[in-house]
C-alpha cells in the first residue's frame, strides 16, 4: 500500500525544507571570483595581460583547485608530460566546481579519458601536414587557404584537432617563416581567403599581428581576411578597442569564434564580441559537438539561440574530430542530426547551424544535414517539412543551362561534381584524397599544358 493512502485527512503532513534553487551561472562566476581571487582588483581582472599570466598551467595548481586522487594524480602527470594545459582566471570563474561534469570544465581540465586512444584516432586526423605546401600554410580548398601564425593558445581545449601542435612548439611564428607563407599565398592568384589560424591568432601582439595583416592586404587577389579564436569565449578582456581600431583598418575582415555551451556567453563575452561588431566585424560561431558538453537538443538550442541575441551568427556545428586524446568527447552522426531536426523549423533559420564533418585524411567539410527531399519523379518533388509532413511540388520543366556569362568564364580548378555542371567534363571518376594536387598555381600549370 501507497504510504500517502495511509494518512488520514486531519493528519498534518511532515514540514519539508523548501527546495534551494541553483545558482546562476553570473552568480556561480561571482562567487568564484571572490572566492579563488578575493585581492584581486576590478582593474586587474579586467586586463587581459594580467589574465593570461595568472592562468593555471602546472598539475600542482590545477590539483589545489580540484582535488584529484593519487591514482588519478598520477595519471594526470602522464597527461602533463603529452599536452598542455592553460586555464585563464575569467574561463576558471564560469566553472561550476560542485559539479565534476560541467559542461566549461570538460572542456579545460585534463582528464584521464585523454589517455584512451582506439586505433582510429591520429595527430593529424584532417592530413593538415600532408596538404601543407610550405609550414604554416595549409591549401586544401581551391580559393583559400588556412595561415598558421602561433601555437599559442590562452586556454588549451581538451579536443583540439591540433594537439600535436602543443607537443612539438608552443610559440609565434617567425618572421622568416611569415614572409615564406605571405610570398606562397601571393605567387597563388586562386587564393582569395585566407583564413589566419593556430594556436590563436588573436593572442599575438598587436605590432606582429598588424604586420601580418599589411602584408596579406598588400597581396592584390587576398578579397577576405578571417580569424579564427577564441579569445572572445576565454579572454574576451583582449577584445579592446585598440585591437579593433587596429583590425578594422584592414577590411573586410570576419572573425570565426567559437562558443559551445551557452553558460559562456557572459556579460564579457557579449561585450567583446560587441565591439568587434561595432568596427565592422562581423562575428560567425563554429561549434563542436561534445559529449557531455553539448550533445543535448536543447543545451544547443539555449546556445544558438543566445548567440543570437548577442548578434553572432552560428555558422558550423562539426562533429568531433578523430584526434588522439579526444575519443571521449565524440558522439555519433546521428546525434547531431537529431539535434538539427530539433532545431530546423523550432528556432529561427539564422540561429540554425550546417552540422558538418571534417572528413578524415583531407577529405573536406562534408555536410551532414536531415533529408527533406524524399524524391523526384519527372516533374514533381516529393518533400518533407520540419513537422514530418510529407507533400507533393510541381516543379517547373527542365531548361536548358546555358549562360552567357559562365560560357565568358575562366573554370579554376574545378573538381568532383562542379565539373560536370559546368560542363567542364562528361565524367569523373573518384581519385584518392592523397592523390588530389593541393596548393598548385592553377594558371601557371594551364600555361604549361
Amino acid at each position: 500500500m501507497c504510504a500517502v493512502s495511509s494518512l488520514s485527512i486531519s493528519e498534518e503532513p511532515s514540514p519539508l525544507s523548501p527546495p534551494q534553487p541553483r545558482p546562476t551561472h553570473l552568480q556561480t562566476y561571482l562567487s568564484n571570483r571572490a572566492r579563488l581571487y578575493p585581492d584581486v582588483t576590478a582593474e586587474q581582472w579586467n586586463d587581459w595581460k594580467w589574465q593570461q599570466k595568472n592562468r593555471v598551467t602546472t598539475l600542482a595548481e590545477l590539483s589545489a583547485l580540484f582535488p584529484f586522487d593519487e591514482i588519478t594524480m598520477a595519471r594526470l602527470g602522464d597527461i602533463f608530460e603529452l599536452y598542455r594545459t592553460a586555464i585563464t582566471p575569467y574561463y576558471l570563474c564560469l566553472i561550476d566546481f560542485d559539479n565534476p561534469n560541467d559542461p566549461l570544465r570538460l572542456q579545460a581540465v585534463p582528464t584521464v579519458e585523454e589517455l584512451l586512444n582506439p586505433g582510429e584516432l591520429t595527430w593529424d586526423p584532417l592530413n593538415e601536414e600532408g596538404d601543407s605546401p610550405v609550414t604554416g600554410i595549409v591549401h586544401r580548398y581551391p580559393d583559400r587557404c588556412l595561415f598558421l601564425v602561433t601555437s599559442y593558445c590562452p586556454l588549451y581545449c581538451r579536443y583540439c584537432t591540433r594537439k600535436r601542435k602543443w607537443v612539438d612548439e608552443d610559440g609565434t611564428t617567425g618572421q622568416r617563416r611569415i614572409e615564406t607563407m605571405i610570398q606562397y599565398v601571393a605567387e597563388h592568384p586562386e587564393i582569395r581567403d585566407v583564413i589566419v589560424s593556430g594556436g590563436d591568432p588573436l593572442s599575438l601582439s598587436l605590432t606582429y599581428l598588424e604586420k601580418i595583416l599589411a602584408g596579406l592586404r598588400a597581396i592584390p587577389h587576398v578579397e577576405i581576411i578571417r580569424f579564427g579564436s577564441r579569445v572572445p569565449v576565454f579572454l574576451p578582456q583582449r577584445i579592446d578597442e585598440e585591437m579593433c581600431a587596429m583590425l578594422e583598418k584592414y577590411h573586410p575582415v570576419w572573425i570565426n569564434t567559437h562558443f559551445n555551451h551557452p553558460n559562456e556567453i557572459t556579460p564579457e563575452s557579449a561585450a567583446a564580441c560587441d565591439r568587434l561588431l561595432r568596427a565592422g566585424i562581423p562575428v560567425n560561431n563554429q561549434a563542436v559537438l561534445l559529449r557531455g558538453v553539448n550533445d543535448c537538443p536543447y543545451t544547443m538550442r539555449d546556445l544558438v539561440q543566445g548567440l543570437m541575441k548577442i548578434r553572432v551568427r552560428p555558422y558550423y556545428l562539426y562533429l568531433c574530430d578523430q584526434v588522439m586524446g579526444a575519443e571521449h568527447f565524440r558522439t555519433s552522426v546521428g546525434e547531431g542530426i537529431e539535434i538539427i531536426e530539433f532545431l530546423r523549423g523550432h528556432t529561427s533559420g539564422l540561429a540554425v547551424p550546417q552540422f558538418v564533418m571534417d572528413a578524415p585524411g583531407g577529405g573536406g567539410k562534408i555536410p551532414l544535414m536531415p533529408n527533406y527531399l524524399l524524391g523526384q519523379y519527372g516533374d514533381s518533388v516529393v518533400y518533407r517539412n520540419f513537422e514530418g509532413v510529407i507533400g507533393r511540388y510541381d516543379d517547373v520543366p527542365s531548361a536548358s543551362h546555358e549562360c552567357d556569362r559562365c560560357s565568358d568564364r575562366e573554370h579554376i580548378d574545378e573538381r568532383g561534381v562542379a565539373k560536370l555542371l559546368n560542363r567542364t567534363a562528361d565524367r569523373f571518376e573518384p581519385q584518392p584524397v592523397r592523390d588530389i594536387p593541393r596548393g598548385v598555381n592553377i594558371k601557371k600549370k594551364r600555361r604549361e599544358t
